[in-house]
């Protein structure tokens, strides 16, 4: 038996698999110094399942990082979002939406956006998949330990496993009693306890294990506008795990996972905008009036630079543009006002509500059919629900309401928002899910060269989501509509159900109402695999792999009619198009092997094919840059790796080198108020060293690093929003108006520079927001009565303005949604180069068995992307970050005391941002890092 193999108990140390990047708890276990060469420890392993099968660490042919619950703590990795600082070539970021977030390794991660996409990184729990979870939500606890395994992991775990797989072990019940409680306090009043019991029942037959989560904290965020502390947290999480085995050869395990949480967490931090004033000369012609027509709302620009600071003009927002129209707007509602350059300080009417709760059941069994075969079956079902509310702008206008017939005095009284006299929107973003899943495998262990595992797995998940846009100045404009229609404000839906635009009058929006944006978004994905792998051992050191996968993804979304600003009342499912399918029949596998050199070094190689699903784009977005449908993922990945354990046990020293030829990776934009998705090719590579090293007694060194280079294919382009005219100043960019049967209100267009200046050099500037349905609808809105909504002119200066005046002449390359950007060469978004984690910790043993462990962490990922564009915009600084902990324990009396610094230097990084719709003025949110943080906690064990 190899040296590897016997050295198994490091599951109270979370060393890292690839490479042990966790070097983290204050105990590695360790030989006596006698026993050792090279003067240091002898560094122990963690067992893993990464092939769904118990091995040691540096006997697994993959790349993958492991941390147990001491680790975890040890590393203050206290969720999901803090595996980056530990992990070579990973990225964290959450998302703009409920319940999202870009968990990318090797740049592969999910910047897709919809109900339909899938993300790049599996997430499972106890090795079953989680469609949907709570790993940005969420606080590890009572883990026996948390697995990243990195690179195409199809073959055994699924589907959407292109970038790796995260998966979540819980500690089970055990024959022994044992129980801990864990108090902690820290800066912005935080409280946590975290405890847990085991009872063994029945001997090693049946047990029983609590244990449970609780954090309660003070907002990161000030509110400016009421000086009120947001983004805080209050959330508990409970489980239960039974064990039972009846016999020696059958064994059981159920659990039952809460989660809850009710606070003003902020889905997404400070937004940002270089306001975008438009031109004020087109062609050495005043734009005047006009000019409010002619401006996108921020501009593309740097995200670091004090023009960042900006607010949006309202003028380039669906609901500015329509409150210029109908007049209770005159040009910028937020013109003279900047925000605070301190990105932890926002400026909203209300603070964020966030909601969220879930429910995870599983059943695993384990049966030996006989000593070399194992029956094992998964079950699992989940269900949840989120709610969240949120100051869409954050930041309150500067300019009130004109007061008109529907604002007196300025003020209106919204149903949703309530009364104020200030430009007001917000985003209720809200689902339930629910998903089930079985999986049953066989499993040989047989002692001839040939073993296998052989499974299959069915995987049910069903959601409705609801993202809502809610403003007064959309209510206004519905209510100016309904006048200009029927001559009352306030008419009947259901009287006059094609002419009259329904007002919800609820405070909280039922989907009923058009005067609001409700994206609603019915899904139901089922999918199908068989897969398995044979394994060959040819000799003593070398061993063959063949896995092969076939996945069928059958992916059904309802489709509802958008419905802002239309006559009627309710939502209703498309005639003419009321569902979306997509049906996926893909085979991938994997083959290679892994050769033992010594009992100490091991060498593999392997060829992996991943595959991601496709999916449906929202019809309302569909155009003539728009595919109906997006693509699947394919990936073709060669990978190379050694582990190596040296120095008599005392260094380890891991490499992974690898290269992707990637089909089709799925990037996310906005499109007529609503997120649409495409496909580019790329090809990733990069390498990854990570080592852990015991020079001397209670020393311990670690070091990891990564680097990454991704390259989009050439020939790959795509319309850039924030520059649809790629800086050419032959073409403008124009709002859209209302009611256009091929634009979508507050979406923006490009027509000629020329043309333009021609239309407002002859008075019709004001009409140009409608010149974005083309010539014939432009022509036929100019000539349409003034009583009847149009601009009345006269039949042959309608044709005139229209055609003549060269507004839609085009040169090669561009139309009237612009041009496209060439993205060759370009690296893919949230790729950084370089990310390098380095740590040491040193223990101090007292007399009286008390010992004292002093540890330090930095970490830094260097420049990269957020999107595909690679422009100025798209660009994000390096940043580091540095943590610092002193555990003193006295093992004796199962006694810990823990004190902690996090975020040392308190940086508030950009980590990702996210760019919005045309509709919306194209302003940018931000992910930023947790400021710095620092605490005590108290553990007692029994």
């Amino acid at each position: 038996m190899s040296r590897s193999l016997r050295m198994r108990s490091l599951l109270a140390m979370g060393a890292s698999v690839t490479v042990l990047a966790a070097v983290a708890t204050p105990a590695f276990a360790q030989t006596t110094p006698g026993a050792q060469q090279g003067g240091g420890n002898v560094l122990e392993e963690l067992v893993v399942t990464a092939q769904k099968k118990e091995e040691a660490l540096q006997d697994v042919p993959i790349a993958v990082s492991a941390f147990s619950q001491d680790s975890l703590e040890a590393q203050k990795i206290d969720g999901g979002p803090n595996l980056q600082l530990a992990i070579p070539n990973v990225t964290f970021a959450k998302g703009n939406f409920t319940n999202s977030f870009n968990f990318a390794i090797r740049g592969i991660g999910n910047k897709a956006v919809g109900v339909s996409t899938d993300g790049g990184v599996g997430v499972h729990e106890n090795n079953a998949p989680l469609q949907s979870g709570n790993l940005f939500d969420a606080e590890f606890f009572d883990v026996e330990r948390v697995e990243v395994l990195r690179g195409p992991q199809g073959t055994l775990y699924g589907r959407n496993a292109t970038g790796g797989v995260v998966n979540i072990i819980t500690a089970k019940p055990t024959d022994t009693f044992e129980a801990q409680i864990r108090a902690e306090i820290g800066n912005y009043s935080t409280q946590k306890l975290r405890g847990m019991i085991n009872m063994p029942i029945v001997g090693d037959k049946l047990a029983i294990r609590v244990a449970g989560n609780y954090l309660k904290r003070d907002g990161f965020v000030t509110n400016t506008y009421n000086g009120h502390k947001v983004d805080d947290r209050d959330l508990y999480s409970t489980r239960v795990s039974v064990m039972f085995n009846p016999t020696d050869s059958l064994r059981t395990n159920f659990m039952w996972e809460h989660f809850n949480e009710d606070d003003s967490r902020a889905r997404v931090g400070k937004q940002l905008c270089t306001k975008d004033n438009g031109p004020a000369t087109l062609g050495g012609v005043p734009t005047g009036a006009a000019r409010a027509f002619l401006t996108q709302g921020c501009q593309n620009a740097s995200l670091y630079s004090n023009n960042a600071y900006g607010t949006v003009n309202t003028s380039g927002t669906l609901t500015g543009e329509l409150g210029n129209i109908f007049g209770f707007t005159s040009g910028d509602a937020n013109a003279g006002d900047t925000t605070s350059h301190d990105l932890r300080e926002i400026e909203t009417l209300f603070d964020p509500i966030y909601q969220s709760s879930s429910d995870i059941y599983q059943f695993n069994l384990d049966y030996d059919l006989t000593d070399q075969l194992t029956l094992t079956a998964m079950t699992s079902y989940s269900e949840g629900e989120v709610y969240t509310k949120l100051d869409y702008n954050r930041n309150v206008s500067t300019v009130p309401f004109n007061s008109t017939g529907l604002s007196p005095g300025g003020f209106f009284t919204d149903p949703q928002v309530g009364t104020t006299n200030k430009f007001t929107t917000l985003d209720v973003s809200s689902g339930t899910s629910k998903q089930w899943s079985q999986e049953i495998r066989l499993q040989s262990n047989f002692d001839g060269p040939l073993n296998f595992n052989f499974g299959g797995i069915y995987f049910d998940y069903k959601t409705v989501t609801d993202y809502y846009v809610i403003g007064n100045s959309l209510t206004m404009s519905a209510m100016a509509l309904n006048f200009q229609k029927t001559g009352n404000p306030n008419c009947s839906p259901v009287a006059l159900p094609t002419t009259c635009i329904g007002i919800d009058p609820n405070a909280t929006p039922d989907g009923s109402g058009h005067n609001y944006y409700d994206n609603r978004s019915p899904y139901h994905l089922k999918s199908n695999a068989l897969f398995g792998e044979l394994y060959w051992q040819a000799n003593e050191k070398l061993k063959f792999t063949l896995g092969l996968r076939r996945t069928h993804d059958d992916k059904t979304l309802d489709v509802y009619d958008t419905v802002l600003l239309s006559p009627g009342i309710g939502l209703k499912q498309s005639t003419t198009n009321p569902q979306e399918k997509s049906v996926f029949n893909e085979l991938t596998g994997r083959f290679g092997f892994d050769y033992k050199l010594t009992d100490d070094n091991l060498l593999y190689a392997f060829y992996s094919k991943g595959y991601k699903g496709g999916g449906s784009n929202p019809p309302a977005a569909v155009g003539s840059a728009v595919k109906p449908q997006f693509d699947p993922e394919f990936v073709n990945a060669f990978e190379l790796g050694s582990k190596n354990t040296l120095m008599g046990g005392s260094l380890m020293l891991n490499a992974t080198g690898f290269y992707y030829d990637y089909q089709g990776y799925q990037i996310s934009k906005i499109v007529s108020r609503t997120s649409v998705n495409e496909n580019i090719n790329a090809t990733v590579y990069g390498l990854e060293l990570e080592s852990v090293w015991s020079p001397v007694h209670n020393l311990r060194l670690n070091a990891n690093v990564g680097y990454l280079h991704t390259k989009i294919a050439d020939g790959v382009a795509s319309i850039d929003t924030m520059d649809r005219t790629q800086h050419n100043p032959a073409y403008t960019l124009v709002k859209a108006g209302p009611s256009l049967p091929n634009a979508a209100v507050g979406s923006n267009c490009v027509v000629t520079t020329a043309g333009a200046a021609t239309i407002i050099g002859a008075g019709a500037g004001a009409t140009l927001p409608f010149a974005c349905g083309g010539p014939q609808v432009y022509q036929a809105f100019l000539q349409t009565p003034a009583a009847l909504g149009g601009a009345g002119l006269p039949p042959a200066t309608a044709a005139f303005l229209a055609n003549m005046t060269g507004l839609y002449n085009y040169g090669a390359g561009y139309s009237i949604e612009g041009t496209t950007a060439d993205l060759s060469g370009n690296e893919l978004p949230n790729s950084p180069h370089w990310t390098t984690s380095v740590g040491a910790q040193y223990t101090w043993d007292f007399s009286g068995g008390w010992s004292a462990t002093l540890r330090g962490d930095y970490y830094r990922q260097s420049k990269q992307f957020t999107r595909v564009y690679n422009t100025a915009y798209d660009t994000l600084e390096s940043w580091d970050n540095t943590t610092v902990t002193l555990k003193v324990e006295k093992p004796e009396w199962g006694l810990s005391i823990d004190a902690y610094v996090k975020n040392l230097s308190d940086d508030t990084p950009i980590t990702d941002a996210y760019t919005t719709d045309d509709s919306s003025g194209l302003f940018t949110n931000l992910i930023t890092l947790e400021p710095r943080t620092y605490g005590v906690s108290v553990t007692k064990s029994f």
